[in-house]
């Protein structure tokens, strides 16, 4: 039998404040997004900074305005993600500006939508993301990650996510090919990114003529052979999407593998460190890299018997519940609710900042806990 992660969440009190939190907090920040005349990212003095266009995070403002309408039913969230999904439309018209994360700025917001209420131009949206991921495949093995000279044979862990627009593509349209290149990929990682003790490389360069690994640079971790913690989250939760996808055991494999490594590198707070072999000091933490994190291991644990996915669920909900009460700011003096996310160990202004995707795993995290049926990143299962 497989695990119960709605019937083993017992505290059901804590489930219903956190909800109403959400609804006041988010009420509020999509107020303020109403304000200004980009799609939300981060705040600066606690409003919403400029932010432009392209901006590979852009889908999960109105993916999380989904979440909130799914939550409560309130046609105010539904109405900010229509209104943000067509504003996107000018990035697509600027495609070559685009990178491979057309996947968390389509499938998770015009893919939802289209599930749930079967727009047409939803699902032209995020068709035309799918193509153009596909259009970014090495026939060597891997998706090109950015764009500029010198970049061709980059390749980075975060694409893991990416890839169920891909299995997406190929389930809509009947054509295999997008989910060649999506296992093409996973497989991929699996060889070059995932090391034996589960931790992984954020960035592997290719030589895009020939597909010779070249060097594995630090990224946004701390150094190369280091262990960027949200990297390790987008493995983890990416490897459960390709098995979700696929039914190929070898990427639940590495999702147990690579969720095994993050659980055991977390401390006693709970809440992960901006990469799991950085100095002590200074302590940076990350909880985008928690919420991302969770929200994997929730779904790793749906897959597995009840012994077995206990452990991913009790550490899930540990994760979740130590974040939420050390660094969420549910007052209404500022539209973003987590304070301690990292962009880059080496970025200095982005440490212990805010982002709606940190947000926005969140939410998600409550309403699997709730028992919405409705996976984002696989919408049309």
């Amino acid at each position: 039998m497989s695990f119960d992660i709605v019937q083993a969440f017992r505290d059901q009190d804590w489930l219903k404040e956190t909800e109403q939190k959400l609804d006041r907090k988010m009420r509020y920040a999509a107020g303020k997004a109403k304000q200004v005349s980009w799609i939300p990212y981060t705040t600066e003095n606690r409003q919403w900074k400029e932010n432009r266009i392209g901006w590979w995070t852009n889908g999960f403002w109105p993916a999380h305005m989904w979440q909130m309408y799914r939550m409560t039913g309130d046609e105010l969230y539904r109405e900010e993600a229509i209104r943000t999904e067509e504003m996107l439309d000018e990035a697509l018209r600027d495609f070559r500006n685009l990178s491979h994360d057309v996947g968390f700025m389509w499938l998770i917001q015009s893919g939802v939508r289209y599930a749930m209420e079967k727009n047409r131009d939803s699902y032209d949206r995020t068709l035309y993301a799918a193509h153009m991921l596909a259009s970014r495949f090495n026939p060597n093995g891997f998706i090109r990650a950015w764009n500029g000279e010198g970049r061709e044979g980059w390749a980075i862990v975060d694409c893991m996510m990416n890839l169920p627009l891909l299995y997406w593509a190929s389930e809509e349209t009947g054509d295999p090919r997008f989910r060649q290149i999506a296992m093409q990929h996973a497989d991929t990682t699996l060889r070059y990114f995932v090391r034996p003790d589960g931790s992984c490389n954020h960035i592997v360069i290719f030589d895009a003529n020939t597909g010779e690994f070249l060097d594995n640079p630090g990224g946004q971790g701390y150094a190369s052979g280091s262990a960027w913690s949200r990297g390790q989250s987008w493995a983890l939760y990416g490897f459960v999407l390709s098995f979700l996808h696929t039914g190929e055991q070898r990427y639940l494999d590495a999702a147990k593998q690579t969720a095994n490594y993050f659980i055991s590198q977390i401390t006693d707070d709970w809440i992960p460190r901006c990469d799991f072999r950085q100095p002590d000091e200074p302590a940076l933490k990350d909880n985008a890299a928690g919420n991302v994190a969770a929200c994997g291991l929730l779904e790793l644990a749906r897959l597995l018997p009840e012994t077995e996915g206990g452990f991913y669920f009790s550490a899930a909900i540990r994760i979740l519940r130590a974040q939420e009460a050390s660094d969420a700011n549910w007052e209404l003096d500022d539209p973003a609710i987590f304070t301690r996310c990292t962009s880059a160990w080496h970025d200095l202004p982005g440490r212990h900042m805010t982002m709606t995707y940190g947000d926005y795993f969140f939410t998600e995290a409550v309403n699997k806990l709730r028992g919405d049926s409705l996976l984002f990143w696989y919408p049309n299962r």
